[in-house]
């Protein structure tokens, strides 16, 4: 089935381990408090100081409440979390030296997190106010004696000497390169992770075939042998009760009816053999298209059909050797679905062929169509819950998609697309 990759991976347990961090950078706002107080004795606005971090620390207790509750976290909000952080330590940081205070490469830990953890967008930005803050920090601040340099305290607060122009110009160098390569890594990291889940999705398929096709194999054998019984009695009752009107049109119904299931399986061992050993086939895509629908009206002679097939008779693919199954379980879903009328329109271009199947039905909830397409979830009273799960992994392995959407007039839209390899002519 049609699924997409989230970009951003557990935005909750990431909030969770910012609101960590900030509670260690509160500890170390305290603990330098203490020191610059009791051990150095530095002259700090020490009542205003302790207000901000009290914020600080009231506005961790809030974000831990709020993670209790059920609502998503976006990425927006735990970039604004960020922005929070940088924003608060700027304010401390004016108070406290600003660009001369030893602790200004902390900008560094909040960007840090937000190239791991958000989108690129995000991540620029937030570097970029970064860089702003510690710009401005650079020329307004209440400077420190005891942190600011010889040069700046001789000169004054409006003198930038080299030292300090060169921690500004490494940190902006920094928070580029930084967030160059680290997104870069991060994004790398994703994809290899995104194939990583696709991959193992894959081999659970394939041994859902697999267990599937064994105990389809081995029902198919076990069949055989009732099913020659029952046609042997059969065909005695139906010689039995020629005389009887009634009786006899029963009995030839059903001896009609072991007949197809006889060649249902007969047909079934035919074609896997044949499938070990052709493996993919090229065919002209209008034939094999009208074969389709052919075959699968064969079945359902009862449904009423509306079938809009493309007029070209020349394109030739090369398709994977049961997709014809695949397509015919799904125009039965369909069948089994509507209530009047199954629409069935087949076009195709250079790169895929596209199959839209409506039915007009009651259509499927969103709660069973999370799980449409696994073994053993079917909507219908009756189903196994294989014919879709088997579609879908036959098509996913030729490429292809199927995406299942609501119709305004009511019922299910099926949108098959594959993939096409033209075949050399």
């Amino acid at each position: 089935m049609k699924t997409n990759v989230p970009a951003i991976a557990a935005p909750r347990q990431n909030l969770a381990l910012l609101l960590i961090i900030r509670g260690l950078l509160i500890f170390a706002l305290l603990i330098g408090l203490a020191v610059s107080y009791w051990l150095y004795a530095i002259e700090l606005p020490y009542v205003l100081l302790i207000w901000l971090v009290s914020s600080f620390v009231l506005l961790n207790i809030v974000m831990a409440l709020r993670l209790r509750q059920p609502w998503p976290v976006t990425a927006l909000e735990f970039s604004v979390q960020i922005v929070v952080d940088i924003l608060a330590v700027s304010v401390l940081f004016f108070f406290c030296g600003g660009a001369s205070n030893p602790f200004i490469s902390y900008y560094l830990v909040p960007v840090t997190i937000s190239m791991v953890t958000l989108p690129w967008r995000f991540t620029w930005a937030l570097a970029l106010l970064s860089i702003v803050c510690y710009s401005v920090l650079l020329i307004y601040n209440i400077p420190i004696p005891g942190l600011a340099p010889s040069s700046h305290a001789h000169h004054g607060a409006s003198y930038l000497n080299a030292h300090v122009v060169g921690m500004w110009f490494n940190f902006i160098l920094s928070v580029i390169l930084i967030s160059y390569f680290v997104v870069r890594m991060s994004n790398a990291l994703k994809a290899q992770q995104a194939l990583i889940n696709q991959q193992r999705e894959d081999n659970l398929r394939d041994e859902q075939l697999l267990a599937v096709a064994t105990l389809a194999a081995g029902t198919a054998h076990e069949l055989g042998t009732p099913l020659t019984t029952m046609k042997v009695l059969v065909d005695e009752m139906v010689h039995d009760y020629s005389g009887d009107g009634n009786l006899a049109k029963d009995m030839s119904l059903l001896k009609q009816q072991v007949q197809v299931c006889t060649k249902t399986l007969k047909d079934l061992s035919i074609q896997a053999e044949a499938n070990e050993s052709r493996g993919d086939y090229r065919v002209n895509l209008h034939q094999f298209a009208e074969k389709v629908i052919e075959r699968w009206q064969v079945l359902r002679p009862d449904v009423v059909a509306s079938i809009s097939l493309q007029d070209d008779n020349q394109q030739t693919a090369e398709f994977y050797s049961t997709l014809d199954q695949a397509l015919i379980n799904l125009l039965n879903n369909a069948a089994d679905a509507c209530h009047h009328q199954v629409n069935i329109t087949i076009t195709w271009n250079k790169q895929q062929m596209r199959f839209v199947i409506e039915d007009d039905g009651a259509g499927i909830s969103s709660n069973v169509r999370e799980q449409l397409g696994q073994p053993f979830v079917s909507t219908k009273r009756r189903g196994l819950g294989l014919g879709l799960f088997l579609s879908n992994a036959t098509i996913s392995r030729a490429g292809g998609t199927i995406e299942i959407k609501d119709r305004e007039s009511g019922g299910t839209t099926l949108i098959v697309l594959i993939p096409l390899v033209e075949s050399e002519k």
